[in-house]
């Protein structure tokens, strides 16, 4: 995934809107993801558009662990959200741990789906946008 010089560069993430309407986050290699990082992530993802849904795409290759009040904060469950579904990049037993992990025991809210490349991901949530 490659990061344009107009993303947004958080603690544990860069962020940023394609020209597709796709949003997209990747994680920072070797990142602990804790809470306060989820809801500075989730402020910048939630500000791109503020008429319209839109689809979110997580890169979460490198990811060393993420906590569990992250995790529960990421299902957007009992908040507002202007995502409409997530697919999640995984490559590592570490990312595929946290991405099963999310899907099995936190229930996202929107749609959601792991993927081990980029193309497979980014048609799914196409798909869903149409």
């Amino acid at each position: 995934m490659n990061i344009p010089d107009t993303a947004h560069n958080l603690t544990c993430y860069f962020t940023w809107m394609g020209e597709d309407g796709i949003a997209r986050t990747k994680v920072k290699p070797g990142s602990e993801v804790k809470l306060e990082h989820a809801q500075e992530n989730s402020v910048v993802v939630n500000s791109f558009y503020i008429d319209r849904k839109y689809p979110l795409l997580i890169d979460a290759r490198g990811i060393r662990s993420i906590s569990r009040d992250a995790r529960n904060f990421f299902t957007t469950n009992g908040r507002q959200t202007n995502t409409l579904a997530f697919a999640i990049i995984i490559d590592s037993s570490v990312s595929k741990v946290v991405g099963n992990f999310f899907l099995g025991i936190n229930k996202p809210a929107v749609p959601t789906k792991l993927f081990l490349d980029e193309p497979n991901a980014v048609e799914w949530l196409r798909k869903l946008k149409e």
